[in-house]
């Protein structure tokens, strides 16, 4: 699984893995440095069991491609990277004569709608069979990929993918809003590769075995312990926030939606720990009926 990675400049293989927009990891992914890393964005469909199950997906350019598109589209997951040089991108029209009167420009070519009606049946088997936990998605997006010179099927998924995606990079210019969403989350991502390192400090975050099912042990031991050490974070955050409010002080509810769980300057790594087994952790009533005042009003 080691090898040169062309992008980060060094040896070693990738830790993929979903992060969720309340800063947990679903699940990962431990894969090869020349793979493709948005073949797997969609295998949490079959892998996520958590009572988490989004309904959108933010990535940066290695996540996307016109085929992932176009299954994510008939999965029923909305698909929203940070695309870098994505002005390089063909836009298509739907017809050839169409034409529009500010932005017509930006269109280069035009979806092919009779291979996507052809193919429909065989792109809808596949959506069923990895909804039914028969096939991963990588599985499919890999293999179609491999033969994508013999394969209608994988033009069908690439030609969807280009209406789909099209319409996405007009939304990405219109919308503001979007663009902030997406920035904030895959930042989000980020900081969480960030806290993960901050945790695997013993022996340079390195995975010491050569064996497969240890690296994967590797990668989820140490999201274990992050979405651990996250729960005690907001535990504690929301334990000050009360005492504040407790103490009459006023509450800016938009600076608190910028706090984050990723705080390490109060951790000790490096301590002793001692385990009591007979210790019963706090009840967390008092969290749980916590409610954050609406905006514009301070309890």
């Amino acid at each position: 699984m080691s090898e040169y990675h062309l992008r980060y400049g060094g040896y070693g293989g990738i830790g993929y893995y979903m992060v969720s927009d309340m800063y947990i990891a679903l699940f990962s992914r431990f894969t090869t440095c020349g793979s493709w890393e948005g073949h797997n964005i969609l295998d949490y469909l079959v892998e996520n069991e958590s009572d988490v199950q989004p309904d959108t997906i933010h990535a940066d350019t290695q996540g996307q491609s016109a085929a992932i598109f176009g299954l994510a589209h008939l999965l029923g997951i909305k698909l929203q990277p940070r695309i870098r040089n994505w002005k390089g991108l063909h836009f298509f029209r739907s017809r050839p004569e169409l034409r529009y009167e500010h932005i017509d420009l930006l269109f280069s070519k035009t979806i092919d709608w009779n291979l996507i009606e052809a193919m429909l049946p065989e792109m809808l088997r596949v959506a069923v069979s990895i909804s039914a936990g028969r096939i991963k998605p990588s599985t499919i997006l890999r293999r179609l990929a491999t033969y994508s010179r013999k394969s209608k099927l994988y033009f069908a998924f690439q030609e969807l993918g280009h209406a789909v995606r099209t319409g996405f990079l007009l939304d990405y210019l219109s919308d503001i809003e979007l663009r902030r969403l997406i920035q904030a989350a895959t930042n989000k991502s980020e900081r969480f590769n960030q806290f993960l390192q901050w945790i695997s400090f013993g022996g340079g975050a390195l995975a010491a075995e050569g064996v497969r099912d240890e690296q994967r042990k590797f990668i989820k031991y140490n999201h274990l312990v992050a979405n651990l050490l996250i729960f005690h974070n907001v535990v504690t955050m929301s334990k000050a926030l009360e005492r504040l409010i407790a103490e009459g002080h006023a509450v800016d509810v938009d600076l608190i939606a910028c706090s984050s769980p990723y705080l390490t300057g109060h951790l000790n790594r490096f301590g002793r720990y001692e385990l009591n087994r007979e210790r019963v952790p706090e009840r967390l009533e008092s969290i749980r009926e916590f409610r954050m005042p609406p905006r514009g009003e301070t309890n």
